[in-house]
């Protein structure tokens, strides 16, 4: 029988990418399609693109156009000759199987081992040019979630707002020495301008708005984009993991935290604009690696803000995973007002509240980097 083309409407790559998931993820979005797709027998306009559709408990629900596509695809590899021999038993084995958000078997991350001593740092960026995607948050958070496996953590707030070192309970208004004392002035040492924080195994290089000054005027300093990188190194034996919270922007600061780092998390909202944005920060990593740090690589892609109630954000979960693969985070950090309560308080979630949803699954970032190899 021969094989039939997917629709030219569907996505390029997008049916491949379908095929060739393993045994476990080929089964279960074919399931899940399915549940919520097509309808019964008497719904017939089910496959009209963009169309009503009844579902489950009799409710009607719209689906986008590439929904009904990859529905119509997924129902198509299935009754083929492939599909049949792929799937044939696996209903009984994943019967009882838990999918997580990322269309993955959801597993539980070994407890990290404890650490006899620290150092050096690895150091990680956390870097998207989008504003308002979880950076800030999602540094505090995997800090204290590190902290308390006994990781010791820097983090390094670099982003002139100062949300970093607001979130960890300093004014950075009131500060004397920050960041870009350390960047602009050699004969200020990068011990000087690191505080405590409140939770123990972290501690703070703050930052305040005259970081902004210091990407005018780094432009005339020599190797400008490894100023950062000498700055870390007289301390990297004191740490475990160094996190820097990079400003919303692909200017020369970030050009400097991405210099100095090994490692890349990329935060994304589960929203569409977001992925927009993707393009043209993994243009600007590829660059820093071929000419600045060739160490330097995608340590993940953590999906932030996902409300798993909108068919929006699965399917931005689901172009992620068709983009990036298994550099998507098994984690998903669900959308939750808690977070907002723990940044009023200059608290992180996980001591603010430390049995919500939103705690565990910090703790459970940690831990999956942990067993990557993204964290000693």
């Amino acid at each position: 029988m021969p094989t039939q083309q997917p629709p030219r409407t569907l996505p390029a790559g997008a049916v491949g990418c379908l095929v060739n998931q393993p045994l476990t993820g080929t089964f279960d979005l074919y399931q899940r399609v399915k549940a919520h797709g097509k309808g019964s027998s008497s719904n017939r306009n089910s496959g009209r693109l963009g169309c009503n559709v009844v579902g489950r408990k009799g409710r009607r629900r719209r689906f986008s156009a590439w929904t009904v596509n990859v529905i119509e695809s997924v129902d198509r590899y299935v009754s083929s000759e492939q599909g049949a021999v792929t799937l044939e038993g696996a209903g009984d084995e994943l019967e009882d199987a838990v999918m997580g958000p990322t269309g993955r078997p959801y597993r539980e991350f070994p407890e990290p081992t404890p650490l006899s001593s620290h150092g050096p740092a690895r150091v990680i960026a956390m870097v998207n040019q989008k504003g308002g995607v979880g950076k800030t948050t999602s540094t505090i958070n995997l800090a204290a979630a590190l902290a308390e496996f006994g990781r010791k953590v820097l983090v390094v707030d670099f982003d002139p707002q100062g949300a970093l070192s607001a979130g960890l309970g300093t004014n950075p208004h009131e500060l004397d020495l920050t960041v870009y004392n350390v960047l602009m002035d050699r004969k200020v040492d990068i011990r000087d301008a690191i505080q405590h924080t409140g939770t123990e195994n972290i501690d703070l290089l703050p930052a305040n708005i005259d970081l902004s000054a210091a990407e005018v005027q780094l432009v005339n300093e020599v190797a400008r984009e490894q100023v950062l990188d000498r700055a870390l190194k007289k301390v990297e034996d004191e740490y475990d993991v160094v996190l820097i919270d990079c400003q919303p922007s692909l200017g020369l600061l970030t050009v400097n935290a991405l210099t100095a780092a090994h490692g890349v998390i990329i935060p994304l909202i589960c929203e569409f604009f977001a992925l927009r944005a993707v393009a043209l920060l993994v243009e600007t990593i590829d660059k820093v690696q071929d000419r600045l740090n060739p160490r330097l690589q995608v340590d993940g892609v953590l999906a932030t803000m996902y409300d798993a109630r909108t068919l929006h954000s699965r399917e931005v979960i689901t172009r992620l995973v068709e983009a990036f693969g298994d550099k998507v985070f098994e984690t998903v950090i669900k959308r939750s007002i808690k977070f907002a309560d723990a940044t009023v308080a200059a608290e992180p979630i996980t001591s603010y509240a430390g049995n919500h949803i939103g705690a565990d699954a910090y703790r459970r970032l940690a831990k999956e980097l942990i067993s990557r190899g993204g964290a000693p």
